[in-house]
């Protein structure tokens, strides 16, 4: 006997590759409006390099970020360029 088993599909379960995507756009939208990409793309920190460096950008540098949005950057740099 074959058992079927069926989960159902809402088209709206976003994945890691879909966070990770969505996450990068941010980072390029927010971080493009003052420099390059490749400036911090070029770098390597720790989570609390980063969390220093996006911060800076919000606090001091005027940066338009929510704190969502920051935290949002700040994980997806720790992910792909973090030390």
């Amino acid at each position: 006997m074959i058992a079927l088993l069926i989960i159902p599909f809402d088209g709206m379960a976003e994945g890691p590759d879909e966070d990770r995507s969505s996450e990068n756009a941010l980072f390029q939208q927010k971080c493009s409006l003052c420099h390059s990409i490749e400036r911090p793309t070029s770098k390597r920190k720790s989570e609390n390099g980063w969390r220093e460096t996006v911060m800076r950008m919000k606090n001091v540098n005027g940066c338009p970020l929510s704190e969502e949005e920051a935290e949002r950057i700040i994980r997806y740099l720790s992910d792909t360029r973090g030390k």
